[in-house]
């Protein structure tokens, strides 16, 4: 389409960048290798923005950058590259209003097993979580839900937060405790009850900065910018059959 009107287009930052650490990829099964799949837009055009705060260079960055939406990924950025991120495709990492999280592999089996692949994948992608737990994947529903009382909406709130809290902090040690920032963004990070419940749990770390929202037009946009001012190259993708 692009070439039609004579003018470049670019693809910015897609799900499935993949700037990995070896050590990054290893999942304790060698038939399975940990594959990056996450928030990349999202989670690279506000680190840019968080590097540009500091007066500093995203390249420069030591930083842990948590996109709380449907799904949940928590990358860290070290170096301009995201080395280490939960494959928030496929259910890996912290539940969230839609996914169901890292679950004890022997349960997992022996739940397929007695439920089959279908139901199972349907339950981790997409029917896991708060749906799972409350029937809704409305964080502002589930919190008005515990204002009404709501016992079960609270407890599972409590352990969504507690889950990503600690997926953060784990990444203290990736880091190996040199952290400049902490950030959080996506749609859940525009409810201050959300963002200041892990902002307690982890603010010992590093200061924590708030952007919530998306904002993937802008960043698009940034990210073909940045290409055409000599900012950064250009990179070719080629398909190579395996």
């Amino acid at each position: 389409v692009a070439a039609g009107f004579g003018c470049p287009a670019f693809i910015v930052d897609p799900v499935v960048v993949d700037e990995l650490d070896a050590a990054s990829r290893y999942s304790g099964i060698p038939q399975i290798t940990r594959r990056s799949i996450f928030h990349a837009l999202n989670q690279k055009a506000v680190a840019r923005r968080a590097a540009a705060a500091m007066g500093r260079r995203y390249e420069e960055c030591r930083l842990i950058v948590a996109h709380l939406g449907g799904g949940i990924t928590v990358g860290v950025h070290l170096g301009g590259r995201v080395v280490d991120v939960n494959n928030g495709l496929d259910g890996d990492g912290p539940f969230s209003p839609e996914r169901s999280g890292s679950l004890p592999a022997g349960q997992l089996v022996g739940l397929t097993l007695e439920l089959g692949e279908a139901e199972v994948r349907r339950l981790v992608t997409g029917g896991g979580g708060l749906v799972a737990y409350c029937g809704t994947n409305s964080v502002p529903e589930i919190l008005d839900r515990i204002d009404r009382g709501d016992t079960t909406a609270a407890g599972v709130f409590e352990a969504m937060v507690h889950q990503i809290s600690k997926e953060i902090a784990m990444h203290g040690a990736t880091l190996r405790g040199a952290v400049d920032r902490i950030i959080l963004t996506g749609g859940m990070a525009e409810s201050r009850r959300v963002t200041d419940e892990i902002i307690a749990r982890v603010g010992y770390l590093a200061p924590v900065d708030v952007y919530p929202g998306e904002g993937e037009m802008e960043a698009l946009a940034q990210g073909a910018l940045r290409v055409l001012g000599g900012e950064e190259p250009a990179k070719e993708y080629r398909h190579e059959p395996r």
